[in-house]
């Protein structure tokens, strides 16, 4: 059953039919009385019924055991932070064999990390521990007690977000990394599981695969690696893979920088900057890649960078946290401090020159550039941005803004921000969009029209979410960014 709240969120109420003596039961809604949604429902035992509370707001995530004679709930565990709990990426749960324990994900130690629960005590061990991230969960086995899981982070010197392989007992003993060398990686099992081919590249290193023995992730032999000579001799550029200290002067920022092919060491160059800084996950490429879309702006005449800044997933819970109501500030401090860093290591990088593009959350974040940044960035392409959090999809947007609604809303809404705007805008949008609302990005036309401000507006009939994927608004963008960013037209 289902209450509709004054905001249309449905409210679910669980009951308990016991067909034995024809009962109704209803479950004390005490625990769950404002959820967001009720997640994984499923019976331990014969007796007792559970399912995991997701609090609108998400700050609070609740396992609920029922007990299925009387309608009784009691918490069995619960995480509650001041912040968000991200429950969309670092919310696994599963229960074992018999009902009596769990695994359960959470960042209550500062980290994402796994913990074993036991479900009658509400008892909490640590499986997993220390300064670095779990990611996902890829099997439990609960025959052995083991897990099997990606992380990051895991090994000194080396990217933090690159993807490796590891196993630990249920009792944190036994911690096996399977994959150690310095890359992104993806991993397949011999059929008998006594060895795996590990494969692993980064932006700057064509794919190696390797054996790997299962036992104790020891290297077997290299298979292969990858030859990219040919595309170097031709003029190919791997991209710079390049690390600084963010805002706080401590924190190590990661990103790329693309040359293009034609890179004259003599000349300055304009700098774009590719952003997506969603807080949903990390968004610089970890793989080898031969023809991104920074890669294919770089070539007109550009040094383009990627940048993860504070308030993106996959660090230490206070580096995502920094998105918590604060959506606008999309890293900004981190980035202008890592480019500014990347301009020592690249001379030529001219930041009086500095334009960014980005779609959706990206459009967002590229709007807020020139809306709040406008002495740095001299210009933004923002395409089909959820430019007002408040009319966007409301799982994505109150996980990182929070419930209820409040001033911060209004306050980091590009309608709100746009009399303030610096520099050159093109707004993209695609007429048929049903991603984000298109009435986001007439909000923000009908706001700079107001303030009298001068932009660029790009709408496509017949064409949906991320309207800058089509061939004419991708003319439309680049000549946009060459007129003004190299030509100062």
């Amino acid at each position: 059953m289902c209450i509709r709240d004054s905001d249309k969120l449905e409210r679910p109420v669980w009951y308990l039919y016991r067909p034995e003596d024809n009962r109704l039961l209803r479950v004390n809604p005490t625990l769950y009385a404002n959820p967001f949604n009720l997640l994984d429902e499923g019976w331990l035992d014969d007796q007792r019924f559970a399912f995991r509370y997701n609090e609108r707001g998400h700050q609070r995530m609740r396992l609920v055991v029922v007990d299925a004679a009387t309608g009784d709930a009691k918490s069995a565990v619960e995480d509650v932070t001041r912040t968000f709990i991200d429950w969309t990426g670092k919310s696994f749960f599963e229960i074992g064999p018999g009902g009596n324990e769990a695994i359960w994900q959470s960042e209550r130690s500062g980290w994402s990390h796994l913990e074993r629960v036991n479900l009658r005590s509400g008892q909490r061990w640590p499986i997993t521990q220390g300064n670095w991230v779990v990611r996902d969960v890829d099997r439990v086995d609960h025959e052995k007690r083991q897990i099997w899981f990606t992380a990051g982070g895991v090994h000194a010197g080396q990217d933090p977000y690159h993807v490796h392989f590891g196993r630990v007992n249920f009792d944190g003993t036994g911690l096996t990394w399977l994959t150690r060398a310095d890359g992104q990686h993806r991993v397949a099992f011999s059929p008998d599981g006594e060895f795996l081919v590990a494969s692993y590249s980064r932006a700057d290193l064509p794919p190696v695969h390797e054996i790997r023995r299962v036992s104790d992730g020891a290297a077997v032999m290299e298979l292969e690696k990858a030859d990219d000579s040919a595309l170097r001799a031709a003029g190919w550029r791997t991209p710079i893979v390049f690390s600084a200290k963010g805002r706080d002067g401590v924190t190590d920022i990661w990103g790329l920088i693309y040359l293009p092919t034609t890179f004259d060491p003599a000349k300055k160059y304009a700098v774009v900057e590719d952003i997506y800084a969603g807080p949903h996950s990390a968004h610089v490429p970890k793989n080898w890649h031969v023809n991104s879309f920074g890669q294919q702006n770089a070539e007109l005449g550009f040094i383009v960078v990627r940048i993860d800044g504070m308030g993106t997933s996959h660090r230490s819970k206070a580096f995502h946290d920094v998105a918590w109501q604060n959506i606008a500030d999309a890293g900004f401090p981190d980035r202008m401090a890592w480019m500014r860093a990347a301009a020592q290591k690249v001379p030529q990088m001219d930041l009086t020159r500095v334009g960014i593009y980005g779609t959706s959350a990206g459009g967002q974040n590229a709007l807020h550039a020139v809306l709040l940044h406008g002495d740095f960035y001299k210009l933004a392409v923002a395409d089909c941005g959820c430019y007002d959090n408040r009319m966007d999809k409301i799982w994505w947007n109150e996980q990182w803004m929070g419930y209820p609604i409040g001033p911060h809303y209004e306050a980091q809404s590009g309608r709100t921000l746009a009399p303030r705007l610096k520099g050159d805008l093109m707004l993209v949008l695609g007429e048929e969009d049903t991603n984000v609302d298109p009435a986001s990005t007439w909000q923000v036309v009908d706001a700079l029209v107001q303030a009298n401000k001068d932009f660029e507006l790009v709408v496509l009939p017949n064409v949906g979410h991320g309207a800058l994927g089509h061939p004419y608004a991708q003319r439309r963008f680049r000549e946009f960014l060459v007129e003004r960013l190299i030509r100062g037209r």
